[in-house]
């Protein structure tokens, strides 16, 4: 299943689906208005479709990374089940195309989740259920520096933040996330490591769409000449890239699409981000959730 019509294609393994048989994957039309899948911009990129429950991921296996997920959240139907924690690589993808358990070996990254373990665990207790595992699935990862801060606690509570907002409007989200995949990334163990993250947020508000989006950059907090001689020596020695703490910004919706090169559909023209701050194309370094601007 291509990324976009123009794409060039790796083929999905049907007779290795196993315990992925019958996945139907994101729903563009969730909200009401279709929102489709984000392909990238340049048609010489290629990406794989891969379905889970109630998501999908655009993957990228050049990268050997999502380029982008897709997830759609019905806060009224969450359902509570335990943590899985059972990482596993999709038998769809070759293994060799994927980030699997020998990235994250004995160093200080994290598997970080692209879609959030919590957000498509709705629906029945077996829906639930089933989403919540296949959220521990190596495409639905990326690596992250295993500390905790307050960039980081913004980041993780994005989404309950927003379902709160949400709550007169039905409780309903779509969020794409994914890594900025940049050319310039380090390398580390066969990949190379992104240094930021992006998130767009989509729901219905008075009737309308609504969007906001937001970035999570673990940039070494240096110099950018530091910054790149510390990337440089760290590479040569084999070791993971050092990576600072994280920092959430609000950003414009356009913003996200230029620097990950995706096409975000009608996203960026729904941005609920003040018109005269995407005009200056500033970001918001987001100290608290009551920074962002609804």
């Amino acid at each position: 299943m291509p990324g976009s019509s123009d794409s060039p294609e790796t083929a999905i393994d049907t007779t290795a689906r196993g315990a992925l048989a019958n996945r139907t994957g994101y729903d563009p039309r969730f909200l009401g208005p279709t929102l489709p899948l984000p392909p990238p911009t340049n048609p010489r990129i290629e990406t794989v479709v891969l379905p889970y429950t109630h998501f999908s991921v655009v993957f990228r296996p050049d990268r050997r990374l999502a380029a982008a997920t897709a997830v759609t959240i019905d806060g009224m139907r969450l359902v509570d089940v335990p943590r899985d924690d059972e990482w596993r690589l999709d038998p769809r993808l070759p293994e060799d195309l994927q980030a699997g358990h020998e990235i994250y070996r004995d160093n200080p990254l994290d598997k970080g989740h692209l879609v959030r373990r919590l957000d498509p665990v709705w629906g029945t207790r077996e829906e639930a259920d089933r989403a919540n595992a296949d959220t521990f699935h190596y495409t639905n990862a990326a690596p992250q520096m295993n500390v905790f801060n307050q960039g980081k606690r913004l980041w993780l509570g994005l989404e309950d933040f927003l379902l709160d907002h949400a709550e007169r409007f039905d409780r309903k989200l779509t969020v794409f996330t994914g890594p900025v995949l940049e050319d310039s990334d380090p390398p580390y163990r066969g990949i190379k490591v992104p240094l930021r993250f992006w998130k767009v947020a989509a729901f219905v508000q008075d009737g309308e769409l609504a969007s906001t989006a937001y970035v999570l950059d673990q940039s070494p907090d240096l110099s950018r000449d530091a910054a790149d001689r510390a990337l440089a020596e760290a590479a040569r020695a084999g070791n993971p890239p050092p990576l600072g703490a994280f920092r959430t910004f609000q950003v414009p919706v356009a913003d996200v699409a230029e620097i990950t090169g995706l096409d975000l559909g009608p996203l960026p023209e729904a941005d609920l981000l003040p018109s005269d701050v995407r005009a200056a194309r500033r970001w918001t370094l987001l100290e608290s959730h009551d920074d962002i601007a609804l």
